[in-house]
């Protein structure tokens, strides 16, 4: 359309060459034209990232997870294969174990409903005791919490409210805020953008590039402030927050401890585009290109990505 004059010819019927910004325009293309070159290019090399739901014969339940990894491969030069990998019969240890071992990262995911959940908790701790590449969203998020309540905090019994009401260890529960909330449109739902604090020093803040970003939330269910000190003391870092109230929104293990081990209670697959894929999924990606092709580590394009635990500039 550009090399045959068309675009300007319809700005010229419909009168709006003055409403162009000519140089953001140039600037704009550039970009497209630099990402389709990618996209059309084959890529060096090749990653299996696992995706532990249960909804896993049901593909669109997970479009935007596909498209957020899509965007990655394009700009880190990788070929990412899905796995879509159903948690409800992943009974044991051994089976996650067998499941996972040609995986470099996985991804647990948003969710409703017990089934399946112990299995997501399973690949959560052999994620976090291997160092596989793992990326937790909004119930995945939850399922961290409850995996490092029971392996490291030793509370076997450690469950969210919405699994068993009567957990002795309610570390994932609905907060009074919230139970206040029902009867309204929506009922308890934390729903839409709302902006997260993110630790300047933690691995958050350096793959966003940023202390304080905007992403969007569909869930009901909290991180029971009563056990956040608890948590924090041994080990997990809860490095975004509420920006005025103590709930929980984003965690992660240190680089010391683990090459990439970070959840959301947020969706941060709804805000990845293809000029700008999103950082979470990115440092995953980067994690797991890495964790099969160790040479990786030394491209300025992965290193940027990559939990070394300094903050970055924004990208």
């Amino acid at each position: 359309m550009r090399t045959t004059g068309l675009d300007r010819e319809i700005l010229s019927i419909l009168n709006l060459h003055d409403r162009v910004d000519v140089t953001r325009e140039d600037v704009a293309r550039r970009g497209w034209n630099e990402f389709s070159a990618k996209l059309a290019s084959p890529r060096s090399r090749r990653v299996k990232i696992g995706v532990m739901g249960k909804y896993a014969s049901l593909r669109d339940a997970y479009a935007s997870i596909d498209k957020a990894i899509e965007h990655c491969g394009i700009h880190l030069n990788a070929a990412v294969e899905l796995h879509w990998l159903d948690t409800s019969a992943l009974d044991s240890a051994a089976k996650v174990a067998a499941t996972l071992k040609d995986m470099d990262g996985i991804i647990v995911p948003g969710g409703f409903g017990q089934r399946g959940v112990e299995g997501k908790i399973r690949c959560v701790e052999h994620a976090r005791t291997t160092k596989l590449p793992f990326l937790g969203i909004c119930l995945g998020f939850q399922m961290a919490v409850i995996e490092y309540a029971r392996n490291v905090l030793g509370l076997r019994d450690a469950n969210s409210t919405e699994f068993d009401p009567a957990t002795p260890h309610a570390f994932i529960s609905e907060l009074p805020d919230q139970k206040k909330l029902e009867g309204i449109v929506g009922g308890t739902m934390r729903l839409g953008g709302q902006d997260v604090q993110l630790d300047p020093e933690s691995f958050a803040s350096k793959l966003y590039g940023a202390t304080t970003v905007r992403e969007r939330f569909r869930h009901r269910y909290e991180v029971e402030p009563n056990y956040i000190d608890a948590l924090q003391s041994a080990g997990l870092h809860f490095s975004g927050r509420h920006t005025k109230h103590p709930i929980m929104q984003v965690l992660e293990l240190g680089a010391s401890d683990h090459p990439c081990f970070i959840a959301a209670q947020f969706h941060p697959e709804l805000t990845s585009r293809p000029l700008h894929p999103q950082p979470l999924f990115m440092g995953l990606v980067a994690a797991a290109i890495v964790r099969k092709h160790p040479d990786a580590a030394r491209e300025p394009a992965i290193a940027h990505w990559l939990n070394t635990g300094s903050p970055v500039a924004a990208h």
